[in-house]
């Protein structure tokens, strides 16, 4: 069954209908009734789902199962917000709803996850913004930082278990999250990333990748830049 947390991603959905031919597919959203369409999947079931809620979490993936009438093999965690760092700098609750969501709620769900799961593949999506927050989305970009460290983590600790942890660190997406925004270097779309985490899958190599393969070596210069100069890179 793949469980996939967050229905309306771009990503998220991209990547599910690359795998779910055959397969069982629960979807878990805020809003379940905008949820895509998933060709060629055995079943589709729809879960009500708020990330922030995080006493649910166990009860979203039992109910998940019932659904689907069968164990987790594939889940993705693709929920999250980019959040507005402007207000984010003033309002300290839209601050905490970013961390939350961005961060806390992601930990708990792996967390979740982890113990439940006994082997398959797990997915997480972290990005090029938290390997050295900037001073234009530190908010955001902090958050992404903490995940990436907490699955770093999380991967050794599954090493060798039969459970696999994937996490893919793209580069500025473009999709409706950042509708609007220039695109930055080495920009993806939800499809190059969704075949990048499909292919892994498929080859079963769990581990932290980036996308495009790339971005590596812009990120490997970005950490040596001056302090003086990064405080006025933009997003």
């Amino acid at each position: 069954m793949i469980l996939l947390l967050g229905g309306t991603s771009d990503i998220g959905v991209e990547l599910t209908r690359r795998l779910c031919a055959g397969q069982h597919v629960v979807v878990c959203a805020r809003r379940p009734e905008n949820i895509g369409d998933f060709p060629g999947a055995a079943s589709v079931s729809t879960l009500a789902f708020d990330a922030t809620d995080l006493h649910t979490h166990r009860n979203v993936i039992d109910e998940a199962e019932r659904l689907a009438g069968e164990k987790t093999t594939t889940a993705i965690l693709a929920f999250g917000v980019l959040g507005d760092q402007h207000r984010a700098e003033t309002d300290e609750t839209h601050a905490a709803h970013i961390a939350t969501v961005d961060y806390t709620a992601q930990i708990s769900m792996l967390t979740v996850l982890a113990d439940h799961m006994d082997h398959g593949h797990i997915v997480a999506f972290s990005s090029i913004a938290g390997w050295r927050p900037r001073r234009a989305n530190y908010v955001y970009g902090s958050t992404k930082a903490g995940l990436d460290a907490f699955c770093q983590g999380l991967a050794d600790r599954l090493h060798g278990t039969g459970l696999g942890l994937y996490l893919a660190r793209p580069g500025f997406v473009i999709g409706s999250m950042t509708e609007g925004m220039t695109p930055a270097i080495m920009s993806v779309r939800p499809h190059d990333v969704a075949e990048a985490v499909a292919d892994r899958i498929r080859a079963n190599q769990p581990g932290t990748f980036w996308i495009p393969k790339k971005l590596a070596l812009l990120a490997a210069v970005m950490k040596l830049v001056p302090r003086p100069i990064w405080r006025h890179m933009p997003r």
